[in-house]
């Protein structure tokens, strides 16, 4: 836990530090005094203050526990307007680019219209070649040659009024396509102010979790001996420091030997040759597009899903999808805990629903293609155990299917 502290600290950018002192973190709890071994010793000898050190001990865990409640619920507040900040840019790609289909629609309709309209005035030059008096004079006397010039006067007439028509029409259409190609420029501008509101709503999402990651890591580095020190004065056996470590130990052995597994069975997490890797095993149980909002402890989802639900299992390993810089990795809402990677060239993935103490790395941390990143889970708005997977390009989440089809990748 400390390193990954450290690593979410060096992951901070200029940017992120900034921001800091604009979150809202309570006073952290090193400002408490702690007892020492030696104190401890003294009290015990003593049940007047060997009940009072018992007292200041609890006191202080409670502290500790309080600090992490209020840091983690403000990192939770921060991600939640990240989130919204996120939704509201890639509803407006999604209004940006269909207005721009429909402005391209009207264009090339004018444009069609126009040719139309030049068609038929050249059918028209075509039909009027002549001088008509000298026909008429030509024709006297031949009462069927001037009527078939009158007929022919008469098409002339119509097709006139045809041609004007069409020219009006692709007017319109002109003028149609001049203004859906001025909303669509609208639409591209207010996309691009959402684009640097979500960047920003990161940054401050990215020092809100750093500083609920740095409470986490103080509170548990402390309360492993707090509880010790308890425990000694109370006379109660319990697991010791080194036993704690012993624990954490076989913990990573195991985390170990389930990813030399997972390769030897050519498993998820195999990197293929463009580079790139299955994030997890499991059918694909929810694709990308629109479905219905769903609720659960962790809140309700939008009602367009920016991805692909992987029906994992619980506890399954999470492979990073390609090497990159972990840009994000905490708790966010209904995505619940969750992990993001840069790629590099506007390329970006996401994992979300991770289990409790199930991620593995922190913000700023290099990951190589296929690395265990995590293990899946079902926290924030979902209903079972399973991996969210996200894909996102140019600042927008598109469809990872094809994408990862492209990179050799099946998904289904």
């Amino acid at each position: 836990m400390r390193a990954r502290v450290r690593h979410v600290l060096a992951g901070l950018s200029i940017a992120t530090l900034a921001v800091v002192g604009a979150v809202a973190v309570p006073a952290s709890a090193q400002a408490a005094t702690y007892p020492t071994w030696d104190e401890l010793q003294a009290a015990k000898a003593n049940t007047a203050a060997g009940a009072a050190a018992v007292q200041q001990i609890t006191s202080l865990i409670a502290e500790l526990e309080t600090n992490v409640a209020v840091t983690r619920a403000e990192a939770e507040r921060r991600t939640d307007e990240l989130i919204e900040a996120q939704q509201r840019h890639d509803d407006a790609v999604m209004r940006a680019n269909q207005i721009q289909a429909q402005a391209d629609a009207a264009a090339a309709e004018a444009a069609a219209a126009e040719r139309n309209a030049g068609q038929v005035a050249a059918q028209l030059y075509r039909a009027g070649t002549g001088d008509v008096g000298v026909n008429l004079f030509l024709d006297a006397g031949n009462a069927a040659a001037t009527e078939a010039l009158l007929a022919k006067l008469g098409s002339m007439e119509k097709m006139v009024e045809r041609t004007s028509g069409i020219y009006n029409r692709a007017q319109e259409k002109q003028n149609s396509a001049t203004a859906l190609a001025g909303q669509a420029e609208v639409a591209r501008a207010e996309r691009e102010k959402l684009r640097i509101a979500a960047e920003e709503a990161l940054v401050i999402a990215q020092a809100a979790q750093a500083a609920a990651e740095a409470a986490l890591a103080e509170s548990q580095a402390r309360k492993v001996q707090l509880e010790e020190q308890l425990k000694f004065l109370q006379d109660t056996e319990a697991k010791t420091a080194a036993a704690y470590q012993e624990g954490e130990r076989i913990r990573q052995e195991e985390e170990r030997r389930r990813r030399e597994e997972a390769m030897r069975a050519g498993s998820p997490g195999v990197v293929a040759s463009s580079g790139w890797a299955r994030p997890a095993a499991g059918r694909i149980t929810s694709g990308y597009g629109a479905r219905g909002s769903i609720c659960s402890g962790g809140g309700c989802s939008g009602s367009f899903h920016y991805a692909v639900d992987l029906g994992t299992g619980c506890s399954a390993p999470i492979f990073a999808a390609n090497s990159g810089v972990v840009r994000f990795a905490g708790y966010s809402g209904t995505y619940g805990n969750y992990v993001q990677i840069d790629h590099g060239g506007g390329i970006w993935t996401g994992y979300a629903h991770i289990r409790p103490g199930g991620t593995f790395v922190g913000v700023g941390q290099w990951v190589e293609s296929g690395e265990n990143i995590a293990s899946s889970g079902t926290t924030g708005a979902s209903t079972g155990c399973h991996l969210h997977y996200e894909v996102w390009s140019g600042g927008g989440r598109i469809n990872p299917i094809p994408f990862m089809a492209d990179r050799g990748i099946g998904l289904g």
